[in-house]
């Protein structure tokens, strides 16, 4: 079946009511993780699982995104993003119920794997939305789309602060599933096929000279050197938000010596950091260009991190992780970006699988090395990682701009 919107170019005006929708998309995929998130202790008393199953019912979610992510790039080259972005999105906002009405151990890994499945495949094509997008308003969006997600989280987690311990699990989860439902409905009918734009749709100016190489028909970029550097890279940058959204606070706890809410000061810095450098990091990526961005904010978590880690002062650090945060906001979006204008929603779904298995299996590996030589110095790992960006992202932004022009 044509849809009638694929007869005819996108006006200003429907490009901005696109990127309206797709940033509620994001929010609400922040809400529901956010929903879960403030959740799980509830599901780990009801069914009185230990910290290792909790661990282990955790890691089916991750596994679940990565068993759909690489696929998922074809799907939006045969049906477009937009359809996959709103089929993904009901089905991610329907599994929120699942691991509520889990009985045991299981069942909540199974529920909880497929919940993850649905969203790998939404965050690739949403993400693949999101070039769309960028295409069809002829400058950059894609951070601010990321933004929206932090918001999101936020606000999942703030509902939840209100309504945890005050109403049954169930009934919680299914209030955001019929608020998210609404979003999607509204959403979805107002995103942008993919063809469309890229036949009548101007580009954003960004450096890495991108174009829509690969239309829907084509079969997508193979692991490619731009791929396989992208995708590093975008491990290494996935590696290091996970670090610190999962060691911050024990970091304050266990090496500054901070109790109670005190031992949270350099998560919430990292996060807030986040959230603003995502806010306005498309006014950066449009004066400073895509691998300036990138590169100086890699430099700007590496040099965050060597101020939290070197010293015991908790103001310092404090401000080194919101350095952190700061420099690593832009990152992601941007390797995402960069990878679906110069190889289509193909090379988004490699580059965020690549990413993807840096954020699941960071935090562990942090994990396992600090019980060996301390937390500080497994940290070290998170810095590591920025300033290999810092260092060879002018390398894999040469071969994505090799590659556009060899597309042309």
């Amino acid at each position: 079946m044509t849809d009638a919107a694929q007869l005819a170019p996108y006006t200003p005006r429907h490009s901005e009511i696109a990127r309206q929708a797709l940033g509620l998309v994001f929010l609400t995929n922040g809400a529901v993780f956010g929903t879960w998130a403030v959740n799980i202790p509830s599901v780990r008393d009801s069914l009185h699982l230990s910290q290792t199953q909790v661990g282990l019912a955790l890691l089916a979610i991750g596994l679940g995104s990565l068993s759909t992510m690489p696929v998922t790039g074809g799907w939006t080259s045969r049906y477009g993003s937009h359809r996959v972005t709103l089929i993904s999105m009901f089905a991610f906002i329907v599994a929120l119920a699942l691991p509520f009405l889990a009985p045991n151990l299981l069942v909540l890994a199974l529920a909880l794997a497929l919940m993850g499945a649905a969203n790998g495949a939404m965050d690739v094509a949403m993400n693949a939305q999101g070039v769309t997008v960028e295409r069809a308003l002829g400058r950059p969006v894609m951070s601010r789309f990321h933004a929206y997600f932090s918001l999101g989280s936020v606000t999942g987690a703030l509902l939840g602060t209100v309504l945890v311990g005050r109403v049954p699990m169930l009934t919680h989860a299914l209030i955001v599933v019929a608020a998210a439902a609404l979003a999607a409905f509204w959403a979805g009918r107002r995103l942008l096929p993919d063809q469309v734009v890229a036949s009548t749709g101007s580009q954003p100016g960004h450096d890495q000279g991108s174009s829509p190489a690969e239309s829907g028909t084509h079969s997508g970029p193979r692991f490619t050197p731009a791929v396989v550097l992208l995708g590093t890279l975008c491990f290494l940058g996935m590696l290091s938000e996970g670090a610190n959204y999962d060691w911050a606070a024990l970091y304050f706890r266990d090496t500054l010596g901070l109790a109670g809410g005190s031992a949270s000061w350099g998560y919430t810095a990292f996060v807030i950091a986040m959230t603003l450098g995502r806010w306005f990091g498309d006014r950066a990526r449009s004066r400073l260009g895509d691998e300036r961005t990138v590169r100086g904010g890699a430099l700007l978590t590496a040099v965050g991190l060597a101020l939290a880690l070197s010293v015991r002062d908790p103001w310092l650090a404090t401000l080194g992780f919101a350095l952190s945060g700061l420099g690593l906001s832009n990152v992601v979006p941007v390797m995402y970006g960069t990878a679906g204008h110069a190889l289509a929603g193909h090379g988004i779904a490699q580059v965020a699988t690549i990413g993807y298995a840096g954020f699941l299996l960071g935090p562990p590996a942090i994990g396992f090395v600090a019980q060996h030589v301390g937390l500080p110095a497994a940290l070290g790992i998170a810095l590591a990682g920025a300033v290999i960006i810092a260092v060879f992202g002018g390398q894999a932004f040469a071969l994505v701009r090799k590659k556009s022009l060899s597309s042309s």
